[in-house]
């Protein structure tokens, strides 16, 4: 067999090890346009449980990547300086270009030397191959090829956003909210390496406007994001990686593959980075994807079955993402709350948790919540 797989990411590299590994008489070549340490934004969060998948199919590689994360317990929520924890909200992380070193790693251990460098301007180009793995990203020229066909939608988030990294290490997954004569901004910042820490700043396009952040260039904008969460950088520097403002993409196919091509990740989906799944979403893909290949002796019948058995389940990710950016795109009104009602209404906001479960997760955040929603009734 004769497999081709466009894109660098995780998904495109992880797909190319595990099937090489499980199939080495396969024959693949993985196609990357940007060099091997091209990346863009700073740190990977994942959940708790966003390795658990991975170690039951593949636990070396699970256990690889475990060595680099950064890990913590609790989460802090920070609503115009009043803090608030929500206790056992535990998190990983780890830098997106180390991810991509360790998985460049598997890749090279199963003997594929990736075409970095490498552009692809046709599907053509590629040859006579069996399959065509599209896990080319946002802009993916095998979804582009065949939009209709895989019944593309494409729609963007109202919120504009900008990812920068700092040299500030903060100790758990944190949510900075401040609120200024012109507008709301918040600001996502957790630790993805010792001494570094991804900061993601957001904000609504009024208040984007109001600014002037169209006009300005990306070292002015810069700087007053610094000014904006002065206290919370603790006058850190913001350090940018093609860091500029951008509404988010919804990529979304009706069909996820067509003739002999398949598309994983976020060329297949998006979900909001508001609920850190995206790179286990894409990771999940390929591991269902291997597994139907393999259950089924005709590729067209495997690639029916992945989307059978996968798209119900990214379906709940998706729909629990687009509940959660639709409270982050109303967030200043949401910031009118008490802290503790506040930090309630963010822990609740995709609808995947309720008060029971949240007692189980964060117990010394509900026994004060409660205690204040009974004072106030």
């Amino acid at each position: 067999m004769r497999i081709a797989v466009l894109g660098g990411g995780p998904a495109g590299l992880y797909f190319a090890y595990l099937w090489k590994r499980r199939h080495p008489r396969t024959e693949i070549t993985l196609y990357e346009q940007n060099p091997a340490d091209a990346t863009w934004g700073f740190g990977v969060v994942l959940s708790e449980r966003a390795l658990e998948f991975l170690r039951v199919d593949d636990p070396e590689t699970a256990d690889l990547i475990a060595l680099h994360l950064e890990d913590w317990r609790d989460m802090r929520l920070d609503l115009r300086g009043e803090q608030v924890v929500l206790d056992g909200i535990g998190f990983s992380a780890i830098g997106r270009l180390k991810l991509l070193e360790l998985l460049q790693q598997r890749v090279y251990s199963v003997g594929i030397e990736p075409k970095f460098r490498t552009p692809i301007g046709s599907l053509q180009e590629l040859g006579d191959v069996d399959l065509i793995v599209g896990a080319d990203g946002l802009n993916s020229i095998v979804r582009r090829s065949f939009e209709s066909e895989f019944g593309n939608s494409l729609l963007f988030g109202r919120n504009k956003f900008v990812w920068y990294g700092t040299s500030k290490r903060f100790e758990t997954l944190s949510q900075t909210f401040v609120e200024t004569g012109l507008g709301c901004f918040n600001a996502h910042h957790y630790r993805y390496a010792a001494n570094m820490s991804t900061f993601l700043i957001e904000c609504d396009e009024q208040t984007w406007t109001r600014y002037g952040f169209a006009r300005m260039p990306d070292d002015e904008s810069k700087a007053i994001c610094e000014q904006l969460f002065f206290r919370t950088l603790d006058g850190h520097p913001l350090f940018s990686n093609n860091s500029i403002w951008r509404n988010f993409p919804w990529v979304w196919n009706k069909r996820w593959y067509f003739r002999n091509m398949v598309l994983v990740g976020d060329a297949l989906h998006t979900a909001h980075f508001s609920i850190g799944s995206g790179t286990r979403l894409a990771i999940e893909d390929v591991l269902a994807l291997v597994k139907a290949l393999e259950a089924e002796n005709e590729i067209a019948r495997g690639l029916a079955r992945y989307q059978a058995e996968r798209r119900p389940i990214v379906e709940t990710f998706v729909e629990a993402a687009r509940a959660s950016a639709d409270w982050y795109e109303n967030f200043p009104t949401h910031m009118r709350l008490d802290p503790l009602h506040f930090a309630y209404s963010y822990i609740t906001r995709s609808g995947r948790i309720d008060d029971v479960r949240l007692r189980k997760m964060s117990p010394a955040f509900m026994a004060h919540f409660e205690a204040a929603r009974s004072n106030a009734t």
